[in-house]
């Protein structure tokens, strides 16, 4: 807590120093996890937030190329945790090109399948920063 005090403190400084500001309402100190941009983050790992997980799981199938769109955009902002997004997604993106979109066995299923690998997605560690880092080409 001390260590957090500390950090905070300089922060405000910073702050201050530039005439900067800091809204309020946005704020959180001393605490063991936050939620920002989409992500769940606290001591333990990085995740993605359940509220955007439950937005993905209850969209229904989309009627209309609009709400194919809104979902492949809800989607898509957790692609780079999804293994294979892209081939999962593949048949959905297509039905965006003119006069591809229908409705059919194989769209509902492609839809199913991306709305449950999304919910999947890995549980990114925090770095150890004691141990050493290694850059992998």
């Amino acid at each position: 807590m001390d260590e957090h005090v500390q950090h905070l403190r300089m922060t405000l400084e910073v702050l201050k120093k530039y005439s900067l500001l800091a809204k309020h309402s946005k704020c959180r100190f001393a605490t063991t996890k936050v939620s920002y941009l989409g992500h769940l983050i606290s001591v333990e790992c990085v995740r993605t937030d359940l509220y955007k997980l439950a937005a993905m799981v209850n969209w229904p199938f989309p009627k209309t190329l609009k709400s194919l769109r809104g979902f492949l955009r809800l989607t898509g902002y957790y692609k780079r945790f999804i293994k294979g997004y892209g081939s999962i997604a593949t048949l959905l993106t297509q039905l965006l090109k003119k006069n591809q979109f229908f409705q059919n066995e194989e769209a509902k299923e492609a839809f199913q399948n991306l709305k449950r690998a999304v919910t999947q997605p890995p549980v990114l560690a925090l770095p150890n920063f004691p141990l050493p880092f290694c850059n992998r080409v």
